[in-house]
């Protein structure tokens, strides 16, 4: 994950091949409910004058991330299943009868097969990207971008150009689990 970007511009058909790639990832009944929000300029100035107050940027441990020329912020949309889980093709599972009828949330694991698939393929094109929480006013920037309440802020996307910035992350020393401590053969 890259916390420190140059901060050239990454051009349109970088950013548009790599949305149309996170696109194929898998989706429950096909039903693409996701969404991007992409600030890109000024705009993720804005992004951070709220995220990240001055009174926070002094201790800011990751000053590069601020020059990321894009933020691109992943939504899930309950609503789309709802609704496409009502359709014909659909509607005997009951999952259309309303959010409450999923005991998974599907959505958000697409959304988020979505982002998975858009940070490889930027690793892939030779760009740094780094998935973040927003942790600190989500409510003023959902109202300063106009995002609907019903959509579920998944976090924030970084992206652009990587530049060599020394240290790693506080998890960058953590073991890796081993296949043997992941797989549970036959039953946990």
């Amino acid at each position: 994950m890259t916390r420190s970007f140059d901060g050239r511009p990454v051009p349109t058909e970088v950013l548009h091949a790599l949305v149309d790639l996170a696109s194929r990832a898998p989706s429950a009944g096909k039903t693409q409910g996701w969404h991007l929000v992409v600030l890109q300029g000024a705009d993720t100035a804005r992004f951070w004058d709220v995220t990240l107050p001055d009174e926070r940027r002094s201790t800011f441990r990751w000053p590069g991330l601020l020059r990321a020329p894009v933020i691109a912020l992943p939504l899930a949309d309950p609503e789309a299943y709802v609704q496409r889980y009502a359709e014909p093709d659909k509607v005997r599972t009951g999952l259309g009868d309303g959010v409450h009828a999923w005991p998974t949330p599907y959505w958000t694991i697409d959304a988020a097969m979505a982002v998975d698939t858009l940070l490889l393929a930027a690793h892939d094109a030779g760009l740094g990207a780094l998935l973040f929480g927003v942790f600190h006013g989500e409510a003023q920037l959902r109202a300063s971008l106009g995002i609907p309440e019903h959509l579920q802020l998944l976090g924030a996307i970084a992206l652009g150009w990587p530049e060599l910035a020394p240290g790693a992350g506080r998890s960058a020393n953590r073991v890796r689990r081993t296949p043997t401590e992941i797989i549970h053969s036959g039953g946990w």
